[in-house]
């Protein structure tokens, strides 16, 4: 069996809290229809039920993100390399502030435009992630 390193435990609690972050979200917004259909304040019951997973694996995220950030040698991060890293950083708050605006939604256009952004914001980041890993 290969050895399990602490690189590949911080990768795995990344790729963990960006499946629950980001699939997450796609899961909720999947079941938004069939929820109201239980009853007008079912979906609302889901998404805080969802915000008790889905806000410790963002914190699990950035923490495993500013890991990994440790790792990378000054000197292989190219002009392309911190381009991309500053874009990836940005969507990721992006990310969070929709989501966090989107959980404290009045009206539903809020709620709706936000939480659009929060999961469109998420995507980028894990698009991004990967971009930077390879």
């Amino acid at each position: 069996m290969l050895p399990v390193t602490s690189d590949d435990v911080r990768l795995f609690l990344h790729v963990l809290a960006a499946t629950v972050w980001v699939g997450g979200q796609l899961v909720v917004l999947a079941l938004v229809a069939p929820l109201r259909a239980a009853g007008p304040d079912v979906p609302g019951v889901a998404a805080r039920r969802f915000a008790v997973v889905a806000w410790p694996a963002f914190l699990v995220l950035v923490a495993t993100g500013v890991w990994n950030l440790l790792d990378v040698p000054v000197t292989d991060a190219s002009t392309e390399y911190q381009v991309t890293l500053a874009v990836k950083l940005g969507v990721v708050a992006i990310s969070g502030v929709a989501a966090w605006v989107h959980g404290r939604a009045r009206t539903p256009a809020t709620r709706a435009i936000s939480g659009a952004i929060a999961l469109l914001a998420a995507l980028a980041a894990l698009l991004l992630g990967v971009v930077l890993r390879g």
